[in-house]
């Protein structure tokens, strides 16, 4: 019917072209050609410099450890999260959904951010020197990606299991299996398929892991990630970074294609829980919610204490101290802070036009035109941004696209990571409006543009504010491109300048760091918040 050759579902070849020529446009200057230009210089560089730089021990150290901490990280967080998982999905008990959310908070903190509390927990236990120092060893990366990445498993396998039923369990149960030959020989095999695909996607995060990286690993750990980073801006070495970030785009490709492959085998079951869910017994509950506060609440709490810590007592004075300017930086914290604002409000409104003119297309175009924008809008998601950033760094430096200096490019760099997530919120939202509406209004007389602005809009404006509060905390926290960012005063971000500070010793300074550190965990709450609210009845696959 809407999508079937209705005028009213689909747009003509004219307005079909000029709506998804802006989105195509972006999408190919600031993200199809900057990865082509590192494949290019890969391709057409030095074959023998290039194969000499993969023959080095030092490369296949950084491969080696790029790949295993992304497989113990996954392997941990997938074990670390399942007993929460298990409890959200059988069990109802009072603080749910606070639990459900507090599990979720720490996806979308700034990477920055969780280096400061991690950085404040190790200080304030004495963690971060002696015998029992964790801090710039494994330990504080591999804790740092479970802290980031267990919201993935639960949302993933919480909703899969939470629907899946446990009739076979009962069976198992009854013909004499103890609760653990039930789960490892009946649950663990029809959760399959939700593990795949969560382990997928963390993968995919801690191979791309770049902040944690740099910040709680410190200078004798190198992943592929950090060392595109230190070649290209440190050494200057921009042949050495181009060929470790082509192994870095294949590794990231391959990932991504998995990932994708198994997220369409990945089908949530409907709900076939029979009656009320019982509640949990109290040590099981008392057991989830410990661990929960010594993951979660516990790095923020110390994060809290240490930006408010003085000498003497505590106060607001490292907050206040946010609007001095130190040596370390060119501008203060609280200018850097609100470039960061003003960048997140503008990648906030290119990521909500660019997102929502591609998502006409995805819904209302035709279907080689829908997949085709669908799947190249989402890229810039699954891609590194470190290697986005290198992207930048060496592919608009010439004439007519020489934008390096411009003050543009910092909103567009996070608007593009912005705009996936507007279309994966607003492209479920039109494919809900009911056909009925639009052919109502068009028989009464309303054109098609008349049908859309009176029809589609209204419906669609929540989906677009989720959309932006989701791009706009993207922004106000986005590290790993802005650092590759030619550096200048009026550029110098929140991220950034939170980033030196965390890496200069002395008490003053890291109070500062700390409060820097509240004030974006901050914002970017306040940003989810909102989106939880504005959420409402909105369906979409995030």
């Amino acid at each position: 019917m809407d999508r079937s050759g209705s005028p009213l579902g689909r747009l003509s070849n004219r307005g079909l072209l000029l709506v998804a020529l802006a989105p195509v446009t972006f999408l190919t200057v600031f993200f199809v050609y900057p990865i082509a230009s590192i494949l290019w210089r890969g391709a057409t560089s030095d074959i023998g410099s290039l194969l000499q730089s993969y023959g080095k021990p030092t490369f296949v150290r950084v491969v080696w450890f790029t790949l295993w901490q992304a497989v113990a990280s996954t392997a941990l967080t997938v074990v670390i999260a399942l007993p929460t998982c298990h409890l959200l999905a059988l069990h109802r008990f009072r603080g749910r959904a606070v639990l459900r959310a507090a599990t979720t908070v720490p996806f979308v903190l700034p990477t920055v951010v969780v280096g400061g509390a991690f950085t404040a927990l190790f200080d304030r236990l004495g963690l971060d020197s002696g015998i029992f120092r964790v801090h710039h060893t494994i330990w504080a990366v591999l804790l740092a990606h479970v802290f980031f990445n267990v919201a993935v498993v639960i949302r993933t396998v919480g909703s899969f299991w939470e629907g899946m039923g446990v009739g076979p369990e009962e069976q198992a149960r009854s013909l004499g299996a103890s609760p653990w030959q039930a789960f490892r020989w009946v649950t663990l095999p029809r959760l399959g398929p939700a593990l795949a695909s969560a382990a997928s996607i963390v993968f995919l995060f801690c191979l791309t892991s770049f902040g944690v990286i740099l910040i709680l690993g410190g200078p004798t750990m190198a992943t592929l990630e950090t060392e595109v980073w230190r070649h290209a801006v440190w050494r200057g070495d921009l042949p050495s970074a181009t060929a470790l970030a082509v192994v870095q785009l294949v590794a990231v490709v391959a990932a991504v294609a998995v990932t994708n492959r198994l997220q369409r085998r990945l089908v949530v079951p409907g709900r076939q829980q029979a009656g009320r869910l019982p509640k949990p017994a109290r040590h099981l509950l008392a057991a989830n919610l410990a661990g929960v506060g010594l993951l979660i609440g516990l790095p923020v709490a110390v994060l809290l204490e240490r930006s408010l810590s003085t000498h003497g007592g505590y106060s607001f004075r490292n907050y206040s101290a946010l609007a001095d300017r130190v040596d370390l930086l060119p501008v203060s914290s609280l200018v850097a802070l609100s470039n960061s604002l003003l960048f997140a409000v503008l990648a906030t409104g290119m990521a909500v036009v660019v997102g929502g003119l591609a998502s006409v297309v995805v819904v209302h175009g035709r279907h080689w035109t829908s997949r085709f924008l669908d799947l190249g809008m989402t890229l810039p998601l699954g891609a590194s941004a470190v290697t986005l950033g290198f992207g930048m760094l060496i592919a608009l430096d010439e004439p007519p696209l020489d934008v390096r200096s411009s003050r543009w490019l910092v909103p567009v760099a996070h608007a593009l990571v912005g705009v996936p997530f507007v279309i994966r919120i607003l492209v479920p939202t039109l494919r809900s409006v009911d056909a009925r509406l639009r052919e109502a209004a068009a028989v009464l007389g309303a054109s098609p543009t008349s049908v859309r602005m009176e029809v589609d809009l209204p419906i669609a404006w929540r989906g677009l504010l989720v959309g932006a509060g989701f791009a706009f905390a993207v922004s106000i926290g986005e590290f790993g491109a802005t650092s590759f960012l030619p550096r200048s005063p009026d550029r110098l971000t929140a991220p950034l300048a939170l980033f030196r500070l965390l890496g200069t010793p002395g008490e003053t300074l890291r109070g500062q760091a700390m409060a820097l550190a509240v004030v974006l965990m901050a914002l970017t709450a306040c940003a989810v918040l909102a989106i939880e609210r504005v959420r409402g009845p909105i369906r979409g696959s995030l």
